[in-house]
């Protein structure tokens, strides 16, 4: 069900909140890719493993691992996997330099539908 003659990936996207990650999920299946979900940063890391995923997109305040701390294990584990963390907390992380090389695009929510699409547009190249 492609939109926009675009290519498919497989995107893993984690957040904590089923709400969340529910709605992403869906605007991304809408989008033609193939998504599947991870509730927590541990989670993340037992599906993640080599051309799994395309893209990984992932909440930065979550219970128990954050996801600047996910972001950093991916980028040891599997250095070409494009990040992209969504966070209602962008002036925080980045003023805390937290993100500096480990994710490739920040996503400030709530975001539209658009927002996304090109975010996954733009790291997706």
């Amino acid at each position: 069900m492609k939109h926009s003659g675009k290519p498919a990936y497989q995107i893993l996207v984690v957040d904590d909140e089923s709400s969340v990650r529910d709605s992403i999920r869906m605007l991304l299946q809408y989008f033609g890719h193939t998504v599947q979900t991870a509730d927590s940063g541990a989670t993340a890391l037992a599906m993640l493993s080599p051309d799994r995923f395309h893209l990984v997109i992932t909440d930065y305040f979550m219970h128990g691992m954050k996801g600047d701390e996910l972001a950093a294990i991916i980028r040891q584990r599997l250095p070409g996997l494009p990040i992209i963390m969504a966070t209602a907390f962008a002036d925080e992380l980045k003023s805390s330099g937290k993100l500096e090389g480990n994710v490739d695009r920040v996503l400030i929510k709530p975001f539209t539908v658009a927002e996304l699409n090109e975010a996954v547009a733009q790291v997706m190249g």
